[in-house]
Formats: C-alpha cells, sequence, structure tokens
C-alpha cells in the first residue's frame, strides 16, 4: 500500500506510541463512522504492535457499526477516575477538546495526539496531525499504519473501509479522488468486504427509523429561491415513532438530493429542549464549513455542524440569515 499523503510527518507519533505504556483511543461525542472506523482501525493496528490499548467515548457506538471487530470493547459514558491512567491519548476526527466529553482527569499526566482532517480543527494536542486533504481520519490512519510498518490485515480494514465510505457519503463527494478509490481497493485486498459494509451501514435501517424518516421529510421546506433545503427532527418525533437519535443518520442526505439545492440543513433536538444539533451539507460552491465557523462549529466545506440553543424559531432565524448570506 502506497500513503495517500506522503509528506505527512508522522514521527513525533510514532515517537509517542513506541514509548508509550497506555494508549487511550478516543472520538467525538455521538460518534459517527469516520470516528468509530478510524478508532477501531488503530486499536487492531496497536494491538498488533504489543500495546496496551483501550478505546472510551463519550457516548456509546452507534448501531448500524457494531458489526465492526471490537466495537463491544469500546467503553462509553464518564471516566472513572480510579481506572489506570493512560499515558498517551489519541483523539480521532474531534475539531475541539471539548467535543471528546472528558472531564479535566482524564487528560492528566497524559500525551494527547490530535489526529483530525478538518479544516477547523482547534490543534488542541499535544501533537497535532491535521490536515483537510485527506478525505477522511480514517485514510490518515491507513497512512500511519503504513508509517508504522504495520500490514493492513481485515480487522484493520474492515472499519477504515467503513470510516472513508461513511465520510465521502458513499464515494459521491468531491474528496473522493482517484487516491481514494485506489485506496478503497487495497483495503478490499486486505479484508475489507464492500457489500456486507454498506449492508450494515446503510440497509439497516429499523421501522421506527422510517417512522422518523416519513415525519422527518414533512417538515421540509425550501428556501433562498429553492437554493436551501430544511429539514429538522423534536423530541416529540422520537417519542411518537419509537426512534431515538441514532435514527437521524443520513436523513440530511434527502435534503442535499434535491435538484437545485445548494445548501442542506438538518435541524435536530439535542441534550434538552433548548439544545439543537445542526448539520449543514453544501453541493458545489456554497462553502458550509465557514457557515458553521460562523455559528461557532466548524467542518469541511461540503460538510460541517455546530450546536445552538435557544427555541425552534430562534435557531431557525439566525441560521436562515447566515444561510442566505452565502447566496448573497
Amino acid at each position: 500500500m502506497k500513503p495517500q499523503i506522503a509528506a505527512t510527518d508522522w514521527q513525533p507519533t510514532i515517537a509517542a506510541i513506541r514509548s508509550a505504556r497506555l494508549i487511550a483511543l478516543i472520538t467525538h461525542r455521538n460518534p459517527d463512522g469516520d470516528g468509530i472506523g478510524s478508532q477501531l482501525g488503530l486499536y487492531h493496528a496497536l494491538k498488533q504492535l504489543g500495546k496496551k490499548v483501550i478505546m472510551h467515548n463519550r457516548d456509546g457506538v452507534p448501531r448500524i457499526y457494531g458489526f465492526l471487530e471490537g466495537a463491544a470493547e469500546i467503553g462509553r459514558g464518564n471516566w472513572d477516575e480510579t481506572a489506570e491512567q493512560p499515558d498517551v491519548i489519541i483523539s480521532l476526527d474531534c475539531g475541539s477538546r471539548s467535543r471528546l466529553g472528558m472531564p479535566e482527569a482524564f487528560f492528566s499526566g497524559a500525551t494527547l495526539i490530535n489526529i483530525d482532517h478538518h479544516a477547523s480543527n482547534s490543534r488542541f494536542g499535544d501533537i497535532n496531525v491535521i490536515d483537510a486533504a485527506y478525505c477522511a481520519t480514517g485514510a490518515m490512519i491507513s497512512d500511519l499504519l503504513i508509517a508504522l510498518g504495520i500490514t493492513m490485515n481485515a480487522a484493520m480494514a474492515r472499519p477504515i473501509y467503513a470510516a472513508i465510505l461513511t465520510d465521502t457519503a458513499s464515494f459521491r463527494l468531491n474528496s473522493a479522488d482517484a487516491g481514494v478509490y485506489r485506496l478503497a481497493a487495497d483495503l478490499v485486498e486486505a479484508g475489507a468486504e464492500p457489500w456486507p459494509i454498506c449492508m450494515e451501514v446503510y440497509e439497516s435501517r429499523s421501522l421506527a427509523g422510517l417512522r422518523l424518516l416519513s415525519e422527518c421529510l414533512a417538515t421540509l421546506t425550501l428556501r433562498d429561491d429553492g437554493r436551501s433545503a430544511w429539514i429538522y427532527v423534536t423530541h416529540d418525533m422520537y417519542g411518537r415513532t419509537g426512534a431515538d437519535v441514532e435514527d437521524t443518520e443520513g436523513l440530511i442526505d434527502y435534503a442535499r438530493g434535491m435538484q437545485g439545492v445548494e445548501v442542506a440543513v438538518f435541524i435536530r433536538n439535542d441534550d434538552g429542549a433548548d439544545c439543537w444539533k445542526l448539520s449543514f451539507r453544501g453541493k458545489t460552491t456554497a462553502d458550509v464549513g465557514s457557515l458553521a465557523a460562523g455559528l461557532g462549529g466548524g467542518g469541511h466545506r461540503h460538510a460541517s455542524g455546530c450546536m445552538l440553543r435557544g427555541t425552534l424559531s430562534e435557531i431557525e432565524a439566525r441560521v436562515q440569515k447566515a444561510v442566505s448570506d452565502l447566496f448573497a
């Protein structure tokens, strides 16, 4: 296998890994396919090196990624401050330390390595490997494995393939260049099975999830002369359908996929009634990364998000102005 980006400097990361006593791997709250896939791919690689490794996230593994080997070993919830303290922590696919959702005690005395492909990353690590030229953090982990001299096996290839598959929207985004397709082929040759992985990720929606989809699509509105499409999910909709936050995965793609739409906006209730998670998707020229950054979030040019507080109508009004400004 050849690296995606040969110039990436992995040596400080490699030195920290090789000298580590206990390594903890973590990704952001409400983890997605790239976060979980990167975490599991690196976990199996470090175990092959003979390292002592743990995985712990603030939130649980989404059901659709539970099939990946090692997923059941990822801890969740508050950090047990009586547990053995890692001396190296590797944050994966996370733009800021606060999004990890861990208390200060979790980081105490540890070298924090920050590996991410979001241009908006705040560079919060002691060692930062940040490069938006990568299509996914999973692709970065593939390059790290090459730099470590590790031969990819199926246990590593499957989660890394899932990471790249989901963060390129099934290879539909412009980040999926020829090099990404070559990497995908290498992962398949190493043991990743495209059809079973696609089936688990995209074709395992529950009945409750389909009912939520129906309610969500009923909220669809077109604005900005048809250039923006808006959908939302509230706590009441979860209650009526029996669905949960995991069932919102991919809903924004229905809005983005409409003819003439340049920006898709998905608003969903988060932890509290006045807390909202917003996701943005751009299609061609609209830079939704800058849109999210202006609202206190971050991401890429064509995929980003943020968290806001207020009533739904207040959130819509605030975001509407920001979206309309993109078209001004």
